[in-house]
């Protein structure tokens, strides 16, 4: 028997039927297994710790997408204050200064005018 790709996630409908299994097992009263891995208390074990390990999970995909939602609004927020302080800075010291291109302007008086282009015969 090939070995199983753990690294994958099972699906829902094969953990919908795991469950179901589980349900099912709980009402069987004489069951006594060979192998050491399917006794009650391993079962019950394994299904506590998955439900646990899974409320977990959710916890933190809610606070991680939490965390994203507001880095967003940082960067959201950062972007509109730059904007804002670069209107300033051409309000307060005009668009041909030396303080709107250490911003990132570039002067008036250094861009290139435009030409006329001579129609082609």
């Amino acid at each position: 028997m090939a070995t199983p790709d753990i690294s994958r996630r099972l699906t829902d409908s094969i953990l919908r039927q795991d469950i179901n299994s589980y349900n099912g097992f709980i009402s069987i009263p004489d069951y006594k297994p060979l192998r050491s891995e399917a006794t009650p208390e391993i079962l019950e074990k394994n299904y506590t710790t998955m439900l646990a390990l899974q409320k977990d999970e959710t916890i933190k995909l809610a606070a991680a997408k939490a965390a994203i939602d507001a880095a967003r609004l940082a960067e959201w927020e950062f972007h509109n204050s730059i904007l804002a302080m670069k209107e300033a800075i051409k309000g307060q010291f005009g668009s041909d200064s030396d303080q709107a291109q250490t911003i990132g302007f570039k002067k008036k008086s250094e861009r290139k005018r435009p030409t006329t282009r001579k129609p082609a015969s």
